[in-house]
């Protein structure tokens, strides 16, 4: 193939893309919008129209209404016209959820059960959660675009093993171990880092932040520029191993001492209620005074690491996980104890955001990159 077939190849590919885009952001428009909002010519928008049409993306049996003449036809994206499902593997959970072509969770489960690669019924339960998230979505074989395995770990280059996985005791497992019942195309995730992928993708006012996962471990994902940094080894943004209290630190399941980790993660107040975060938080609504101490010294070391990073990276700082789904009701004191550590200017509330993901977001990432793949090569 010359230079000038791969040229016309590329210009009808970026062509297709563009007017598919334009009517996922604006939904029900005419060819008209689309030539006057993308200034392509009509041949080129009907082809293409025709195209989507055909590929079960769009729906034109719709009208726009005008007070006069003819009433032009509505071309609409069909949201669960493709979709993809997402897993997050905790040490007493396994989290699926499934996403449309926006993003949304249209099916979810939360199946209480001790991480344990080596009980075949633990592998089992897995692949059955799958295919009940899957049927409860009404995701066909066809719409499916893949299953994302989200892991607290470290992930080899290739996706296929565990490359820093002490978390749960885990390192140098595979994708096909674990995927074992899932007869589906299969992706392993790091868990910070989709979590931090799915908030850039779905808020397009982000360029440069940094994402902080507080779930029952601590991670972070380093976003510049629209782009997850992942590091020179992939350790980016591995803030769960940075040390917040070099002097009577606790043990960090790394083996260090004093580690963000051992006073950021969720278990830090969801054990005072069973590991019922929401309980906790409840509790804290009506001032029990033992989760409003907990609170309290929770907040002041959540606040020395959104110090640090702020002064590192000079980013947005956006708070997620488990904890930062709470964060909304309680941010005032946390700016407050953020600013006080401040040496310059500028305010907390002006650079830390909660997360726009409230509920399993690792998971809803981990099928957003599926979703994702799927939109760049439509």
């Amino acid at each position: 193939m010359n230079k000038k077939k791969i040229a016309s190849s590329e210009i009808k590919t970026k062509n297709r893309q563009m007017i598919y885009g334009f009517i996922r952001e604006n939904q029900s428009v005419s060819k008209q919008d689309i030539v006057f909002g993308l200034q392509l010519s009509l041949p080129t928008i009907t082809q293409n129209l025709q195209h989507l049409e055909q590929q079960g993306l769009i729906d034109s049996s719709d009208k726009i209404k005008h007070t006069g003449g003819r009433n032009a036809t509505a071309y609409a994206s069909i949201k669960d016209a493709k979709a993809a499902l997402g897993v997050y593997l905790t040490a007493n959970h396994i989290n699926v959820v499934a996403v449309d072509l926006f993003g949304n969770i249209i099916g979810m489960m939360r199946e209480r059960i001790k991480f344990n690669l080596d009980d075949d019924h633990y592998l089992r339960r897995l692949g059955s959660a799958v295919e009940a998230v899957k049927e409860k979505a009404k995701v066909s074989d066809e719409a499916l675009l893949g299953v994302g395995i989200t892991v607290p770990g470290l992930i080899s280059e290739d996706g296929e093993s565990v490359k820093y996985g002490y978390t749960l005791n885990f390192s140098g497992r595979t994708r096909v171990e674990i995927t074992k019942y899932i007869p589906y195309k299969t992706r392993m995730f790091h868990d910070s880092f989709v979590a931090g992928y799915a908030e850039v993708w779905i808020d397009r006012e982000i360029q440069n932040a940094f994402y902080i996962s507080l779930n029952n471990s601590v991670g972070g994902a380093i976003v510049i520029d629209r782009e997850i940094y992942s590091g020179n080894a992939d350790k980016g943004g591995e803030i769960g191993h940075m040390t917040i209290e070099p002097r009577n630190g606790k043990q960090c399941y790394c083996g260090k001492y004093g580690c963000f980790d051992t006073v950021g993660h969720a278990g830090n107040l969801d054990s005072y209620t069973d590991g019922n975060l929401g309980e906790f938080f409840h509790l804290l609504r009506n001032e029990d005074r033992t989760a409003m101490e907990l609170w309290d010294e929770y907040l002041d070391h959540l606040a020395l690491a959104i110090n640090n990073i702020r002064m590192l990276f000079d980013s947005d700082i956006i708070l997620g996980g488990y904890v930062g789904a709470y964060i909304d009701e309680h941010k005032e004191e946390l700016y407050r104890r953020v600013d006080e550590r401040n040496s310059f200017d500028d305010k907390a509330r002006d650079y830390v955001v909660p997360c726009k993901y409230k509920v399993e977001a690792t998971a809803a990432g981990a099928a957003i990159l599926f979703i994702d793949e799927f939109l760049e090569n439509i």
